[in-house]
C-alpha cells in the first residue's frame, strides 16, 4: 500500500511542477516587467479559472492527501527510525546503571577535627 501511494505521490509531484510551470504569470505583459499595473485592479485581473488553474488545484489537493496518508502510514507501521534523542552512540549498549551498595562505595573523607581543639 505504501509503495502504491509513494508512486502516486511522485507522479502527482511531477504533474504539479509541470502544470505550475506551464501557467503564465498575472502580469506577463510588457508593463508588468517594469512594475506597472496599467488599468488593472489592485490585486490584478480576476479572470475565469482556466483548465491549468483547475488542474493545479486538483494536483495540490492530491499532493496534500498523499503526503498526509504517507506520514500516517509510516507512523502506524512502527518501522520508523527512533527519535534523535533516543538513539544510542555506536559502541555503547543500553545496559542498566550499575547498582553500588554502601559497602562497595569509596571510603568517606576523614572528618574534620573538632573546632574546640587548638594547636
Amino acid at each position: 500500500m505504501v509503495i502504491l501511494i509513494t508512486i502516486l505521490h511522485v507522479i502527482v509531484c511531477l504533474f504539479l511542477a509541470v502544470v505550475v510551470l506551464l501557467q503564465s504569470g498575472k502580469a506577463a505583459d510588457l508593463a508588468g516587467a517594469f512594475g506597472g499595473m496599467g488599468s488593472q485592479t489592485v490585486f490584478g485581473p480576476r479572470g475565469s479559472a482556466t483548465v491549468l488553474s483547475k488542474a493545479t488545484t486538483i494536483a495540490a489537493a492530491l499532493f496534500m492527501l498523499t503526503s498526509l496518508s504517507l506520514s500516517v502510514l509510516s507512523t502506524r507501521n512502527g518501522k520508523s527510525s527512533p527519535a534523535i534523542f533516543q538513539k544510542s552512540l555506536p559502541g555503547t549498549t543500553n545496559a542498566s546503571p550499575i547498582q553500588v551498595t554502601p559497602s562497595q562505595a569509596a571510603p568517606a573523607a576523614p572528618a574534620a577535627p573538632p573546632a574546640d581543639q587548638k594547636k
